[in-house]
């Protein structure tokens, strides 16, 4: 049998190609946190040029996004004390869609990190310069008794608990409690942690936030669900978190459902402020 001329062959690859890359495209797009565009010419359409995929600018300003986070997590370096990338990242979604709304003091680029997903022996607590680009406080922190033993696996909104609450908090004021100098906490999230003034959940320090402690028990004490940290640390960290600043409380264990983890709206305030953190 004759076989069909070498360009008409080449003419039908060209087609199932095309026919292919069409298919496959809407389910490779999501994957890449974007649509992608495909242009394709008259003379492709004969199949005698090849098929050219062009990224769209919103996945071009996705990958640059994500570029840019993992360029100030590297620069950072917190991942050398134990702090993940993805929950870097999370926190830093949820930092610039708080400043977007105008709720934090945008002179100040802090960025406290809870990671709950560490043991309480571990120092769990980093506090992050955003704009000197360094870990200003890296140490212990304890949650609630209710929460668990060394390791916090259970969380609630609700009054009497004595669990921590996970989520996005905004930094009040101080004032002098029974803990000496306190720092107020307004949750942002709803149904996870916007109880939390009413609880009293605040920053303070205590005793039982210690190496002396780890030693004597295997683990830190605990809390009523306030993030107590170690006395020594307590007034210059409180100074410094004070009044208008992000905290984000993170556990692997419960799924936080929070506005505030739009990665899109965190894209638009990144470029909308010409990519400053």
């Amino acid at each position: 049998m004759r076989q069909p001329p070498k360009a008409l062959l080449e003419a039908r690859r060209q087609r199932r190609r095309s026919r292919l890359a069409r298919r496959l495209l809407p389910l490779v797009a999501p994957l890449l946190m974007g649509p992608i565009a495909v242009n394709v010419s008259p003379s492709q359409a004969h199949g005698t040029d090849t098929l050219k995929v062009r990224m769209a600018p919103a996945l071009e300003r996705g990958i640059d996004f994500e570029t840019s986070l993992r360029a100030l997590y590297d620069e950072i370096n917190p991942g050398e004390l134990g702090l993940r990338y993805e929950v870097f990242k999370a926190a830093m979604v949820g930092y610039l869609n708080l400043r977007q709304t105008g709720q934090l003091d945008a002179t100040r680029k802090l960025l406290t990190i809870v990671d709950f997903e560490q043991s309480s022996t571990q120092k769990r607590l980093y506090v992050i310069d955003l704009a000197q680009k360094q870990v200003l406080f890296n140490t212990w922190v304890a949650h609630g008794r209710g929460s668990g033993d060394d390791l916090a696996n259970r969380f609630s909104n609700d009054v009497d608990s004595h669990m921590s609450s996970l989520g996005f908090f905004v930094t009040g004021e101080t004032y002098l409690g029974k803990h000496g100098l306190s720092l107020h906490l307004q949750g942002q999230d709803e149904g996870f942690n916007d109880k939390a003034f009413d609880r009293a959940v605040v920053i303070h320090g205590a005793d039982y936030v210690s190496e002396d402690f780890i030693r004597e028990h295997g683990r830190l004490g605990r809390s009523h669900g306030c993030p107590a940290l170690p006395p020594e640390l307590n007034e210059p960290i409180i100074n410094t978190l004070k009044g208008g600043t992000c905290l984000f409380l993170y556990s692997p264990v419960d799924r936080l459902e929070s506005k505030y983890l739009d990665q899109e709206l965190a894209m638009e305030s990144y470029f909308a402020n010409n990519r400053s953190i």
